[in-house]
């Protein structure tokens, strides 16, 4: 693996940090990544990179021939508006391509309510969040494009990513924090690091048509969350709302969900001990080096 051609859709916090991953390991990167930025060269850290424009209503057309170049895709472009842009633009490109790994970020939102319950890659999949039921109906595409054309796809259903810079901690220290007074209410999250280097393993070993949680040991609530980081940062603890209190739409859906994520699957196909194995050890790292 000593050179790779990656084709990024969307250029986020993930998609970066699997490419500072595999630049720590000094294979060389021929990158190109999709923006809502206009097409242009850049650099990111010292990785030079071509980046084309692309949207819901149009995209760089130069972008067309690395596409077809790419031997790597990663897709972690959101649905917009319910419809899957990537396929519904690059269907056909994407088929003729030199691709021998495609990977497809989706969210465990697509499992919906389990009643706090365990669930795995077999389970039941009944989202009631319009960002799960897209991001079902997304995956339900890819995987009939993968089987109809025998693509190299793999699926990531991500948890709650948590990261140095973007946490519970940053929260509470720099905006207002309430706890939610929902009982038994569960869900699961994943550091920034241990995706990307899960998604490196998978450069190393990987099989098509399978499907990963992507999720840390410990499934915990919210609340548990907040109150370890308060008592991290030591401050006072945060005060607590009802339910029928919130008027945030995004956080009124997150309550509607309680679930376990089982990533034992992840953990045996890709032999991967978690760097950070519950927020425990995360929001600990965090605590002692960047805040």
């Amino acid at each position: 693996m000593d050179n790779l051609n990656i084709f990024c859709f969307g250029f986020g916090q993930v998609a970066k940090k699997f490419i500072s991953k595999i630049n720590s390991k000094k294979i060389n990167i021929n990158l190109s990544v999709t923006s809502r930025e206009k097409s242009n060269k850049f650099f990111y850290k010292d990785i030079a990179y071509d980046n084309f424009q692309f949207d819901e209503n149009t995209f760089d057309q130069n972008l067309i021939e690395k596409l077809k170049s790419s031997d790597h895709i990663l897709i972690s472009i959101a649905p917009i508006k319910g419809s899957e842009i990537v396929i519904r633009n690059f269907q056909t490109v994407i088929e003729n391509s030199k691709a021998k790994w495609i990977t497809y970020l989706s969210a465990t939102s697509v499992y919906g309510d389990h009643k706090s319950e365990w669930v795995n890659e077999e389970s039941e999949t009944n989202p009631t969040s319009t960002n799960g039921i897209n991001r079902l109906k997304a995956e339900r595409s890819w995987m009939m494009l993968a089987s109809k054309r025998n693509l190299p796809l793999q699926i990531f259903r991500l948890s709650g990513i948590y990261s140095n810079k973007k946490n519970i901690l940053a929260r509470l220290k720099s905006e207002e924090v309430k706890i939610i007074n929902k009982d038994n209410h569960f869900f699961s999250r994943i550091h920034l690091d241990d995706i990307a280097n899960i998604l490196f393993k998978s450069l190393l070993k990987f099989k098509r048509n399978e499907i990963y949680n992507i999720s840390d040991d410990k499934p915990a609530s919210a609340k548990d969350v907040i109150l370890y980081g308060a008592k991290l940062l030591k401050i006072s603890t945060p005060s607590t709302i009802a339910i029928n209190e919130l008027e945030n739409g995004m956080l009124k859906n997150f309550y509607k969900d309680s679930k376990k994520v089982d990533n034992k699957k992840m953990k045996s196909f890709f032999s991967y001990k978690l760097k950070y194995p519950t927020y425990i050890e995360g929001l600990n790292y965090i605590r002692n080096n960047f805040i």
